[in-house]
C-alpha cells in the first residue's frame, strides 16, 4: 500500500481538475486572446477560473493575475514592488525563514543595493509582530511575511503587518505568501489587508504548473516579463489554459474551512501521540503550528536514510522544502535548533485523503528505522 504523506511539496491532483484538464486540451485549444469564436471559448474557461479564485479569496476577478506557480508570483510580489517604491526608500522587511523564492530574490535585490532585514524565529519557530514593529521603518517599501511555514506550519501575525506598517507612517506594501495557507486556514487578502498575496495550484490537489497573484486595487508593481497584452501586462503571454482550467476546478473542490480543520486537526494529533510514544523522536513543530504540518527529528538518523528507508516501505515524506532538493533545512537552523535535530529532520504532511491506518503504518517504519538503520557519526 502507498502512504504519500508529503502534501506540503505537491497534493495529488483531484479527478475533478484532472478531467477538467483534459476536456480543455483535447476541445478548448484556441488562443484566449483570439477574437474568434474558439478564442472566446478558451477566454471563458479562463475568466471562470478566475471567477472561482476571486470568490474563495474574497476578491474582486480583477485583482488577480495567473502565474506559473508560487515562485513566479513571489518573485513578482517581490521584483515588482521593489522597484515601484524604490523611490521612497530602500529597506525591506522579511524572515529568515521565507520560502526560497521570497529568500533569493531579496538576496538578488541585496546585491542591487536594497537592504534587507532578515527577522530570526525563536526555537519553537515563532515570528512576533513585535520583531515586524521593530524592523519597519519610514524606509522600509516592502514587508513580506508568509501566512504559514512551509517547514514547521508555523502560523506568522499576517494579520497585524499593515496595522504596524500604517502606524509607523511607512510607505511599504505588504505581501503574503500564502502557499501553505490557502484552503486550509482563512488567510483573504482584505481581511488581512494586504497589497500582495500568492496562492498556488498544486498545493490545494490542483495541477503543477500554475499559481495566482493578487494585486489590490490601486497598488502598482513593475511587471517582470514584457511581450504581451494578457493580464493587464502584469503577467503578459499566452496563458496556460488547461492548468488554469484545472486549478479552477481545484478551488471548487475545496471543502468548508470547519469541516477539513477539524479531520486534519484530529489526524494531527494522532500522529504526534503515536510518534511521542517512540524513543528518539523529538516534535519540532510548535504546538500552535497549522495541523497540516509537522516536523520532527528522528535523532542519530539522517533525514536521507531515514528518507530512502520509508520510501522501500512505499511511504513518502520529506526532509524539508521540496525546492530545497535535500540541503539542510536554513528554517530550523534559523529557529537555533542543534546539528544533531536538524541532521535528523522529517516533515510530515497531510491532506484529506490520509488515514489513521496510514499514522500506525507511518510509525511502525520510523520506529524500525530507529532501531535498524546506521546511526549518523
Amino acid at each position: 500500500m502507498e502512504i504519500y504523506l508529503d502534501n506540503s511539496a505537491t497534493t495529488q491532483i483531484c479527478k475533478e481538475a484532472a478531467d477538467k484538464i483534459t476536456y480543455i486540451v483535447n476541445n478548448i485549444y484556441g488562443n484566449p486572446s483570439s477574437l474568434h469564436k474558439k478564442g472566446l471559448e478558451a477566454e471563458h474557461e479562463i475568466e471562470s477560473a478566475r471567477k472561482a479564485l476571486a470568490k474563495a479569496l474574497g476578491t474582486l476577478d480583477s485583482e488577480l493575475y495567473f502565474t506559473s506557480g508560487g515562485t513566479e508570483a513571489n518573485n513578482t510580489a517581490v521584483f515588482g514592488a521593489a522597484y515601484a517604491k524604490k523611490r521612497q526608500g530602500s529597506k525591506i522587511v522579511t524572515t529568515a525563514v521565507e520560502h526560497s523564492s521570497v529568500l533569493e530574490s531579496c538576496k538578488e535585490l541585496e546585491n542591487q543595493g536594497f537592504e534587507v532585514v532578515y527577522l530570526k524565529p525563536d526555537i519553537n519557530g515563532h515570528i512576533t509582530a513585535a520583531q515586524i514593529e521593530n524592523a519597519v521603518d519610514r524606509n522600509t517599501i516592502l514587508v513580506t511575511v508568509m501566512a504559514v511555514n512551509n517547514e514547521t506550519g508555523a502560523i506568522f501575525p499576517v494579520d497585524k503587518i499593515k496595522k504596524i506598517i500604517e502606524r509607523k507612517k511607512s510607505p511599504a506594501l505588504f505581501h503574503c505568501d500564502a502557499v501553505q495557507a490557502f484552503a486550509k486556514i482563512p488567510v483573504k487578502p482584505h481581511k488581512i489587508d494586504a497589497d500582495l498575496l500568492t496562492v498556488s495550484s498544486h498545493k490545494i490537489h490542483g495541477p503543477k504548473g500554475c499559481g495566482a497573484l493578487f494585486v489590490k486595487k490601486g497598488v502598482y508593481i513593475k511587471p517582470l516579463l514584457y511581450g504581451g497584452e494578457q493580464q493587464k501586462k502584469i503577467r503578459p503571454g499566452t496563458e496556460a489554459l488547461p492548468l488554469i482550467g484545472g486549478f479552477g476546478e481545484a478551488i471548487k473542490q475545496i471543502q468548508p474551512y470547519s469541516d477539513s480543520i477539524k479531520y486534519i486537526t484530529e489526524l494531527r494529533d494522532y500522529t504526534v501521540k503515536k510518534l511521542s510514544a517512540i524513543d528518539g523522536i523529538t516534535i519540532n513543530s510548535p504546538c500552535d503550528a497549522l495541523p497540516y504540518i509537522i516536523n520532527i527529528s528522528a535523532i542519530g538518523i539522517k533525514s536521507e536514510t531515514m528518507l530512502h528507508a520509508l520510501a522501500d516501505k512505499q511511504i513518502y515524506i520529506s526532509s524539508g522544502s521540496a525546492c530545497s532538493k535535500g540541503k539542510q533545512s536554513h528554517v530550523l537552523q534559523a529557529m537555533g535548533l542543534s546539528r544533531e535535530r536538524t541532521d535528523s529532520a522529517l516533515r510530515i504532511s497531510f491532506s484529506k485523503y490520509n488515514t489513521t491506518q496510514e499514522i500506525d503504518a507511518l510509525a511502525q517504519a520510523i520506529k524500525e528505522g530507529l532501531n535498524s538503520l546506521v546511526r549518523a557519526k
